[in-house]
């Protein structure tokens, strides 16, 4: 069997929640939570073969329920935020749920990071998780009856493919996204700043004070936002740059070179010389938040092995439409309408150098 199935914890209201292992013929491991389509684990192995688990998380449930960050989760239904949590759509006004300052994140209070999905496991040599959810017309103030799908599959050849799709019963705006915080070098081995990067993006988005985006998009040249050629992370962390300062490092929507593709395409690479550790991803959507763990300093919740959270100890790489996108013309369409299908996929691909 290459998927294993185990209780991982009771909720409050006696919901039981599943941890779901896959394996594949190379030894990679990756742990998948039925609360919240939640990547608990990935273990792949270095350049001498030893492997290690390279995101962070929690080794218990009551952490994943009231610890910050949305470790390893998928965000719905709106990755990243919306101003005011209000927008207008088809001289509608929509008011959703605020949960971060004055404004909505990552869908709200109860978000998809939150919820029980209906799991169903896919053995063979290329394993899959296939984790369905309906979202009601009015939760969290989206307009709406969203059918979701999200397609976990680990393959042959060390990736961990992520095919979302949904459908809607009426117009509503959607942007579906995993959470998952990157250390190559094992989430217990310290700062990702040495990590190098390269991003097919030609610009960003700068934001104010609250991390909304200013409505400008901005290019990367001639700025620290700029990793069109692998770039150590270190490097490029300029505090003195009024964008990184107001972020405290990176917390920004890149914009790939020609936006949405028909495929996925190779848009960013990652790697870890100390480890010799190489992250590879594809992705058909136009955008990625890049943010390298500027808030990761909450004591009460250690991650696994007791191991304590700490800043820019990992980073995440969210693939997305523009944050707060149906409040600014010139961003991308996050808009869905009935008959339409929401489809995309992103693959993070694991090996050396």
């Amino acid at each position: 069997m290459s998927i294993q199935k185990k209780a991982f914890g009771i909720l409050a209201d006696g919901k039981k929640v599943s941890a779901y292992t896959l394996r594949n013929e190379n030894g990679m491991k990756v742990k998948i939570l039925d609360f919240g389509g939640t990547l608990v684990q990935i273990k792949v192995p270095d350049r001498e073969g030893n492997r290690a688990d390279v995101i962070c998380g929690y080794d218990q449930l009551d952490s994943y329920i009231n610890g910050d960050g949305y470790q390893g989760a998928l965000i719905g239904r709106f990755g990243n935020r919306i101003a005011r949590g209000r927008f207008t759509l088809d001289g509608k006004s929509y008011k959703v749920s605020i949960n971060n300052n004055a404004n909505s994140l990552h869908g709200g209070i109860c978000g998809f990071n939150a919820k029980i999905w209906a799991a169903e496991a896919v053995d063979g040599d290329e394993p899959e998780l296939i984790l369905s959810l309906v979202s009601p017309d009015g939760e969290e103030g989206f307009p709406g009856k969203l059918e979701v799908k999200v397609r976990y599959k680990l393959t042959k050849d060390n990736s961990l493919e992520i095919h979302y799709n949904a459908v809607t019963d009426k117009p509503t705006i959607l942007n579906l996204t995993n959470h998952a915080y990157f250390n190559l070098g094992g989430y217990d081995s310290g700062t990702v700043l040495d990590h190098k990067l390269w991003l097919d993006a030609e610009s960003y988005l700068p934001t104010t004070d609250d991390l909304i985006p200013t409505g400008e998009i901005r290019p990367v040249d001639g700025t620290p936002f700029d990793f069109r050629r692998e770039t150590v992370i270190r490097d490029q962390f300029d505090m003195t740059n009024e964008d990184i300062k107001i972020a405290g490092g990176f917390d920004h929507c890149f914009n790939f070179a020609g936006g949405e593709t028909k495929e996925p395409v190779l848009r960013a690479v990652l790697t870890d010389e100390k480890s010799g550790r190489k992250m590879e991803m594809y992705t058909n959507q136009p955008c990625v938040q890049f943010y390298s763990g500027n808030f990761m300093n909450n004591g009460k919740y250690p991650f696994k092995n007791n191991y304590p959270q700490g800043l820019q100890n990992a980073m995440c790489l969210e693939t997305q439409k523009m944050p707060d996108a149906i409040n600014h013309d010139n961003f991308t369409d996050c808009v869905l309408r009935p008959g339409e299908v929401y489809e995309y996929t992103t693959i993070y691909k694991f090996g050396n150098i």
